[in-house]
């Protein structure tokens, strides 16, 4: 008498399990790190262009949520001040509590304290600044020129100011880490600004939060598709019942 074969669908209790555990810590991963970057971070869209090439007008940024007292030399801020018109904006900080800043050297370069400082940032390769000046940054304030010299409006126009053109370390608001839109790399501490007293300030945990929205979205979709593609699988391979009845009646 002929047996019936039957086959496991693919689909048992360890491959449900492990699709479920799949989707389970893929949904973890993918809220919490949007969570964790909505706490984070602070998407802007850059309003000018006095920041390029770093970052152009209409780009979509994210800025890390930081205390002023955070904020080093080199870093790309987002920053408040009534003096410079109460609006949003984006500058490069330059110069910190007790530097000198001045421009331009034999070279054409910008010079803290004395020491020249490389700025591969620039869009020309022509001096630092057009117009030369000097400024000596109160304790607490921060001196900040966008990367488009030649066309920003940054502290040079605010020499005469209180404050000889920097605001309080109070006004930032935010650090930029990344161009989001159109997709774009990392802002990037300069390496010149990191031989100074104080160094530069380390990038923010964008990379740990993109790279946990992908890794969750990939277990999600690895999980909730586990089942079906198993299932196909299984009935391609599945022996039909008639078979071994038919053959035993040949015989």
């Amino acid at each position: 008498m002929g047996k019936n074969v039957t086959t496991d669908d693919g689909h048992g209790r360890l491959g449900s399990a492990l699709s479920g555990l799949a989707v389970a810590v893929g949904c973890v991963l993918f809220l919490g790190g949007f969570v964790w970057g909505a706490i984070q971070y602070q998407p802007y869209t850059v309003p000018t262009d006095s920041m390029s090439p770093t970052v152009a007008a209409g780009d979509r940024v994210l800025a890390q949520r930081v205390d002023g007292a955070e904020v080093r030399r080199g870093d790309v801020v987002v920053f408040e001040d009534a003096t410079w018109g109460d609006l949003p904006m984006v500058k490069r900080v330059v110069g910190v509590g007790g530097d000198k800043v001045a421009c331009c050297d034999s070279g054409g370069r910008l010079t803290i304290n004395g020491t020249p400082v490389e700025e591969p940032y620039l869009r020309s390769t022509g001096p630092a600044s057009l117009a030369t000046f000097s400024a000596s940054v109160p304790d607490g304030q921060l001196f900040l020129l966008g990367d488009e010299r030649g066309s920003s409006q940054d502290s040079r126009v605010h020499l005469q100011d209180p404050g000889h053109g920097s605001v309080p370390r109070s006004a930032v608001r935010a650090r930029l880490d990344a161009v989001a839109w159109p997709p774009g790399a990392m802002v990037e501490r300069p390496r010149s600004f990191a031989a100074l007293p104080g160094g530069v300030s380390q990038p923010g945990p964008v990379k740990l939060v993109v790279g946990s929205v992908v890794a969750g979205a990939v277990l999600i979709l690895f999980g909730a598709a586990y089942g079906p593609v198993a299932r196909g699988l299984s009935r391609g391979r599945r022996v039909p019942s008639g078979a071994g009845a038919g053959a035993g009646a040949g015989a």
